[in-house]
């Protein structure tokens, strides 16, 4: 046993009940269904002609039903007559490599078999512009060949500033089909002027290239698409702040405002752009936003396959683990860092040997005089918080809760023979 496992020994491991938490679940039963009927009534797919190469953006998030929607616009474009194909738009994810942002969307479903486009990836960009403040704006070479964009997105809260605009559709515009060039450029004077230059950067791309429209996607609490809406390039400054408005209502939340440990299973890019949602966690990486619970100490275990090494967040938390820092791949996380300019989330937080190590040192040190009153709260990511654990400890609080049912008694978690929970 080594010195800090003897000195976490004596600390208790909360026993933990499994709850579900209740949100408006309203869905789209046929989100494809609901895209073709959209695209079919849409003025600005009028924009798309015989022959004409159709760009079309998708990045790098795990989106609910991406690889479906992405094919539905595959074949409404194709309808047209029209050649589409793929590109990558994901800022500097992947590693900032032409190859690595290919494996990214590969990873998420999308390939040439899957949605019938081709993927061409490339991390070089042109020069458009610049802003009144001296910031350029940059666009992805092989788009800005295109004889017409398209771009699909998610609708949501950003993680790191707060706007009329978030992260979205000019979002997906400024820094996504920016390249890691135009990502780096977007950050340049940091989050507090984020609000400002994601909208303009945008409007400039949209003044400049042949974007005809964005496919903007509203997610309810459970991951699951419950809006699509087609906006024409000249409707989205004006449309994207109401769906920003309706996606931070429904974003899912913890149900509890004051929790001494949060345990946290899996982090990664495809569950949020710092790893894990910072509007879930109430944990920041700027001074710029906010919201959340309050929350003494986080744990993060390990590392979603998805990611690909890409650890960013993690220094965000308290406590990891050895297995999650093996795993990672410190040049793809540090290049985020110094694309953001927000280098404290690429940190290595305070690693011990294994899960339930990493549990009890949070424990220890969430600045109660009880260990045995911890309020723990354990979850699998920061997409999924319909089915949680609570510690014994916020029982009570829970049932006087009218969104949430207690579905077992009170257990002890599982540890294998190297301290690894049992999953």
């Amino acid at each position: 046993m080594n010195i800090l496992s003897k000195m976490l020994e004596p600390i208790p491991v909360p026993r933990m009940v499994r709850i579900r938490q209740k949100f408006d679940d309203m869905k789209l039963e046929n989100p494809a269904r609901v895209l073709e009927e959209k695209l079919q009534a849409a003025p600005a797919m009028d924009g798309i002609k015989p022959g004409q190469r159709v760009a079309v953006a998708v990045g790098s998030r795990g989106i609910a039903n991406i690889v479906s929607l992405t094919k539905t616009l595959i074949d409404a474009i194709k309808e047209r007559d029209a050649k589409p194909f793929i590109v990558p738009c994901m800022g500097s994810h992947g590693g900032a490599t032409d190859e690595g942002q290919k494996e990214v969307l590969e990873h998420l479903g999308i390939t040439e078999e899957s949605v019938g486009a081709p993927i061409e990836s490339s991390m070089e960009v042109v020069k458009l512009d610049q802003l009144e403040n001296g910031l350029p704006v940059y666009v992805d070479r092989i788009a800005s060949e295109a004889d017409a964009i398209v771009v699909i997105n998610r609708v949501k809260p950003h993680t790191a500033f707060r706007g009329t605009v978030e992260s979205g559709i000019m979002k997906m515009i400024s820094i996504g089909l920016g390249k890691q060039k135009g990502a780096e450029a977007c950050h340049q004077l940091g989050f507090a002027h984020m609000a400002e230059n994601v909208p303009k950067m945008a409007k400039v791309m949209m003044g400049k290239l042949p974007i005809l429209f964005g496919v903007a996607l509203v997610e309810n609490a459970y991951d699951e698409t419950c809006r699509i809406e087609v906006l024409a390039a000249d409707e989205v400054e004006a449309e994207e702040p109401a769906l920003l408005v309706e996606a931070k209502a429904r974003l899912p939340k913890l149900l509890f405002p004051h929790i001494d440990v949060l345990v946290i299973d899996y982090i990664g890019k495809n569950i949020s752009g710092d790893g894990m949602d910072p509007n879930v966690t109430g944990r920041y990486p700027t001074p710029y936003a906010h919201g959340g619970p309050e929350v003494g100490k986080m744990v993060v275990l390990d590392l979603t396959p998805e990611t690909k090494g890409n650890a960013n967040g993690v220094g965000t938390a308290d406590f990891t683990t050895s297995r999650l820092v093996e795993k990672s791949d410190w040049p793809v996380t540090y290049a985020n860092g110094l694309t953001s300019t927000v280098c404290a989330p690429t940190k290595i937080a305070t690693t011990l040997p294994s899960d339930r190590d990493a549990i009890k040192a949070a424990v220890k040190t969430c600045n109660i005089l009880d260990y045995t009153t911890c309020r723990m709260v354990r979850i699998k990511d920061t997409l999924h918080l319909g089915e949680i654990e609570i510690s014994e400890t916020l029982l009570e609080e829970a049932r006087r809760h009218p969104d949430i049912e207690i579905l077992t008694e009170p257990y002890e978690l599982a540890f294998d023979e190297s301290g690894y929970l049992v999953k």
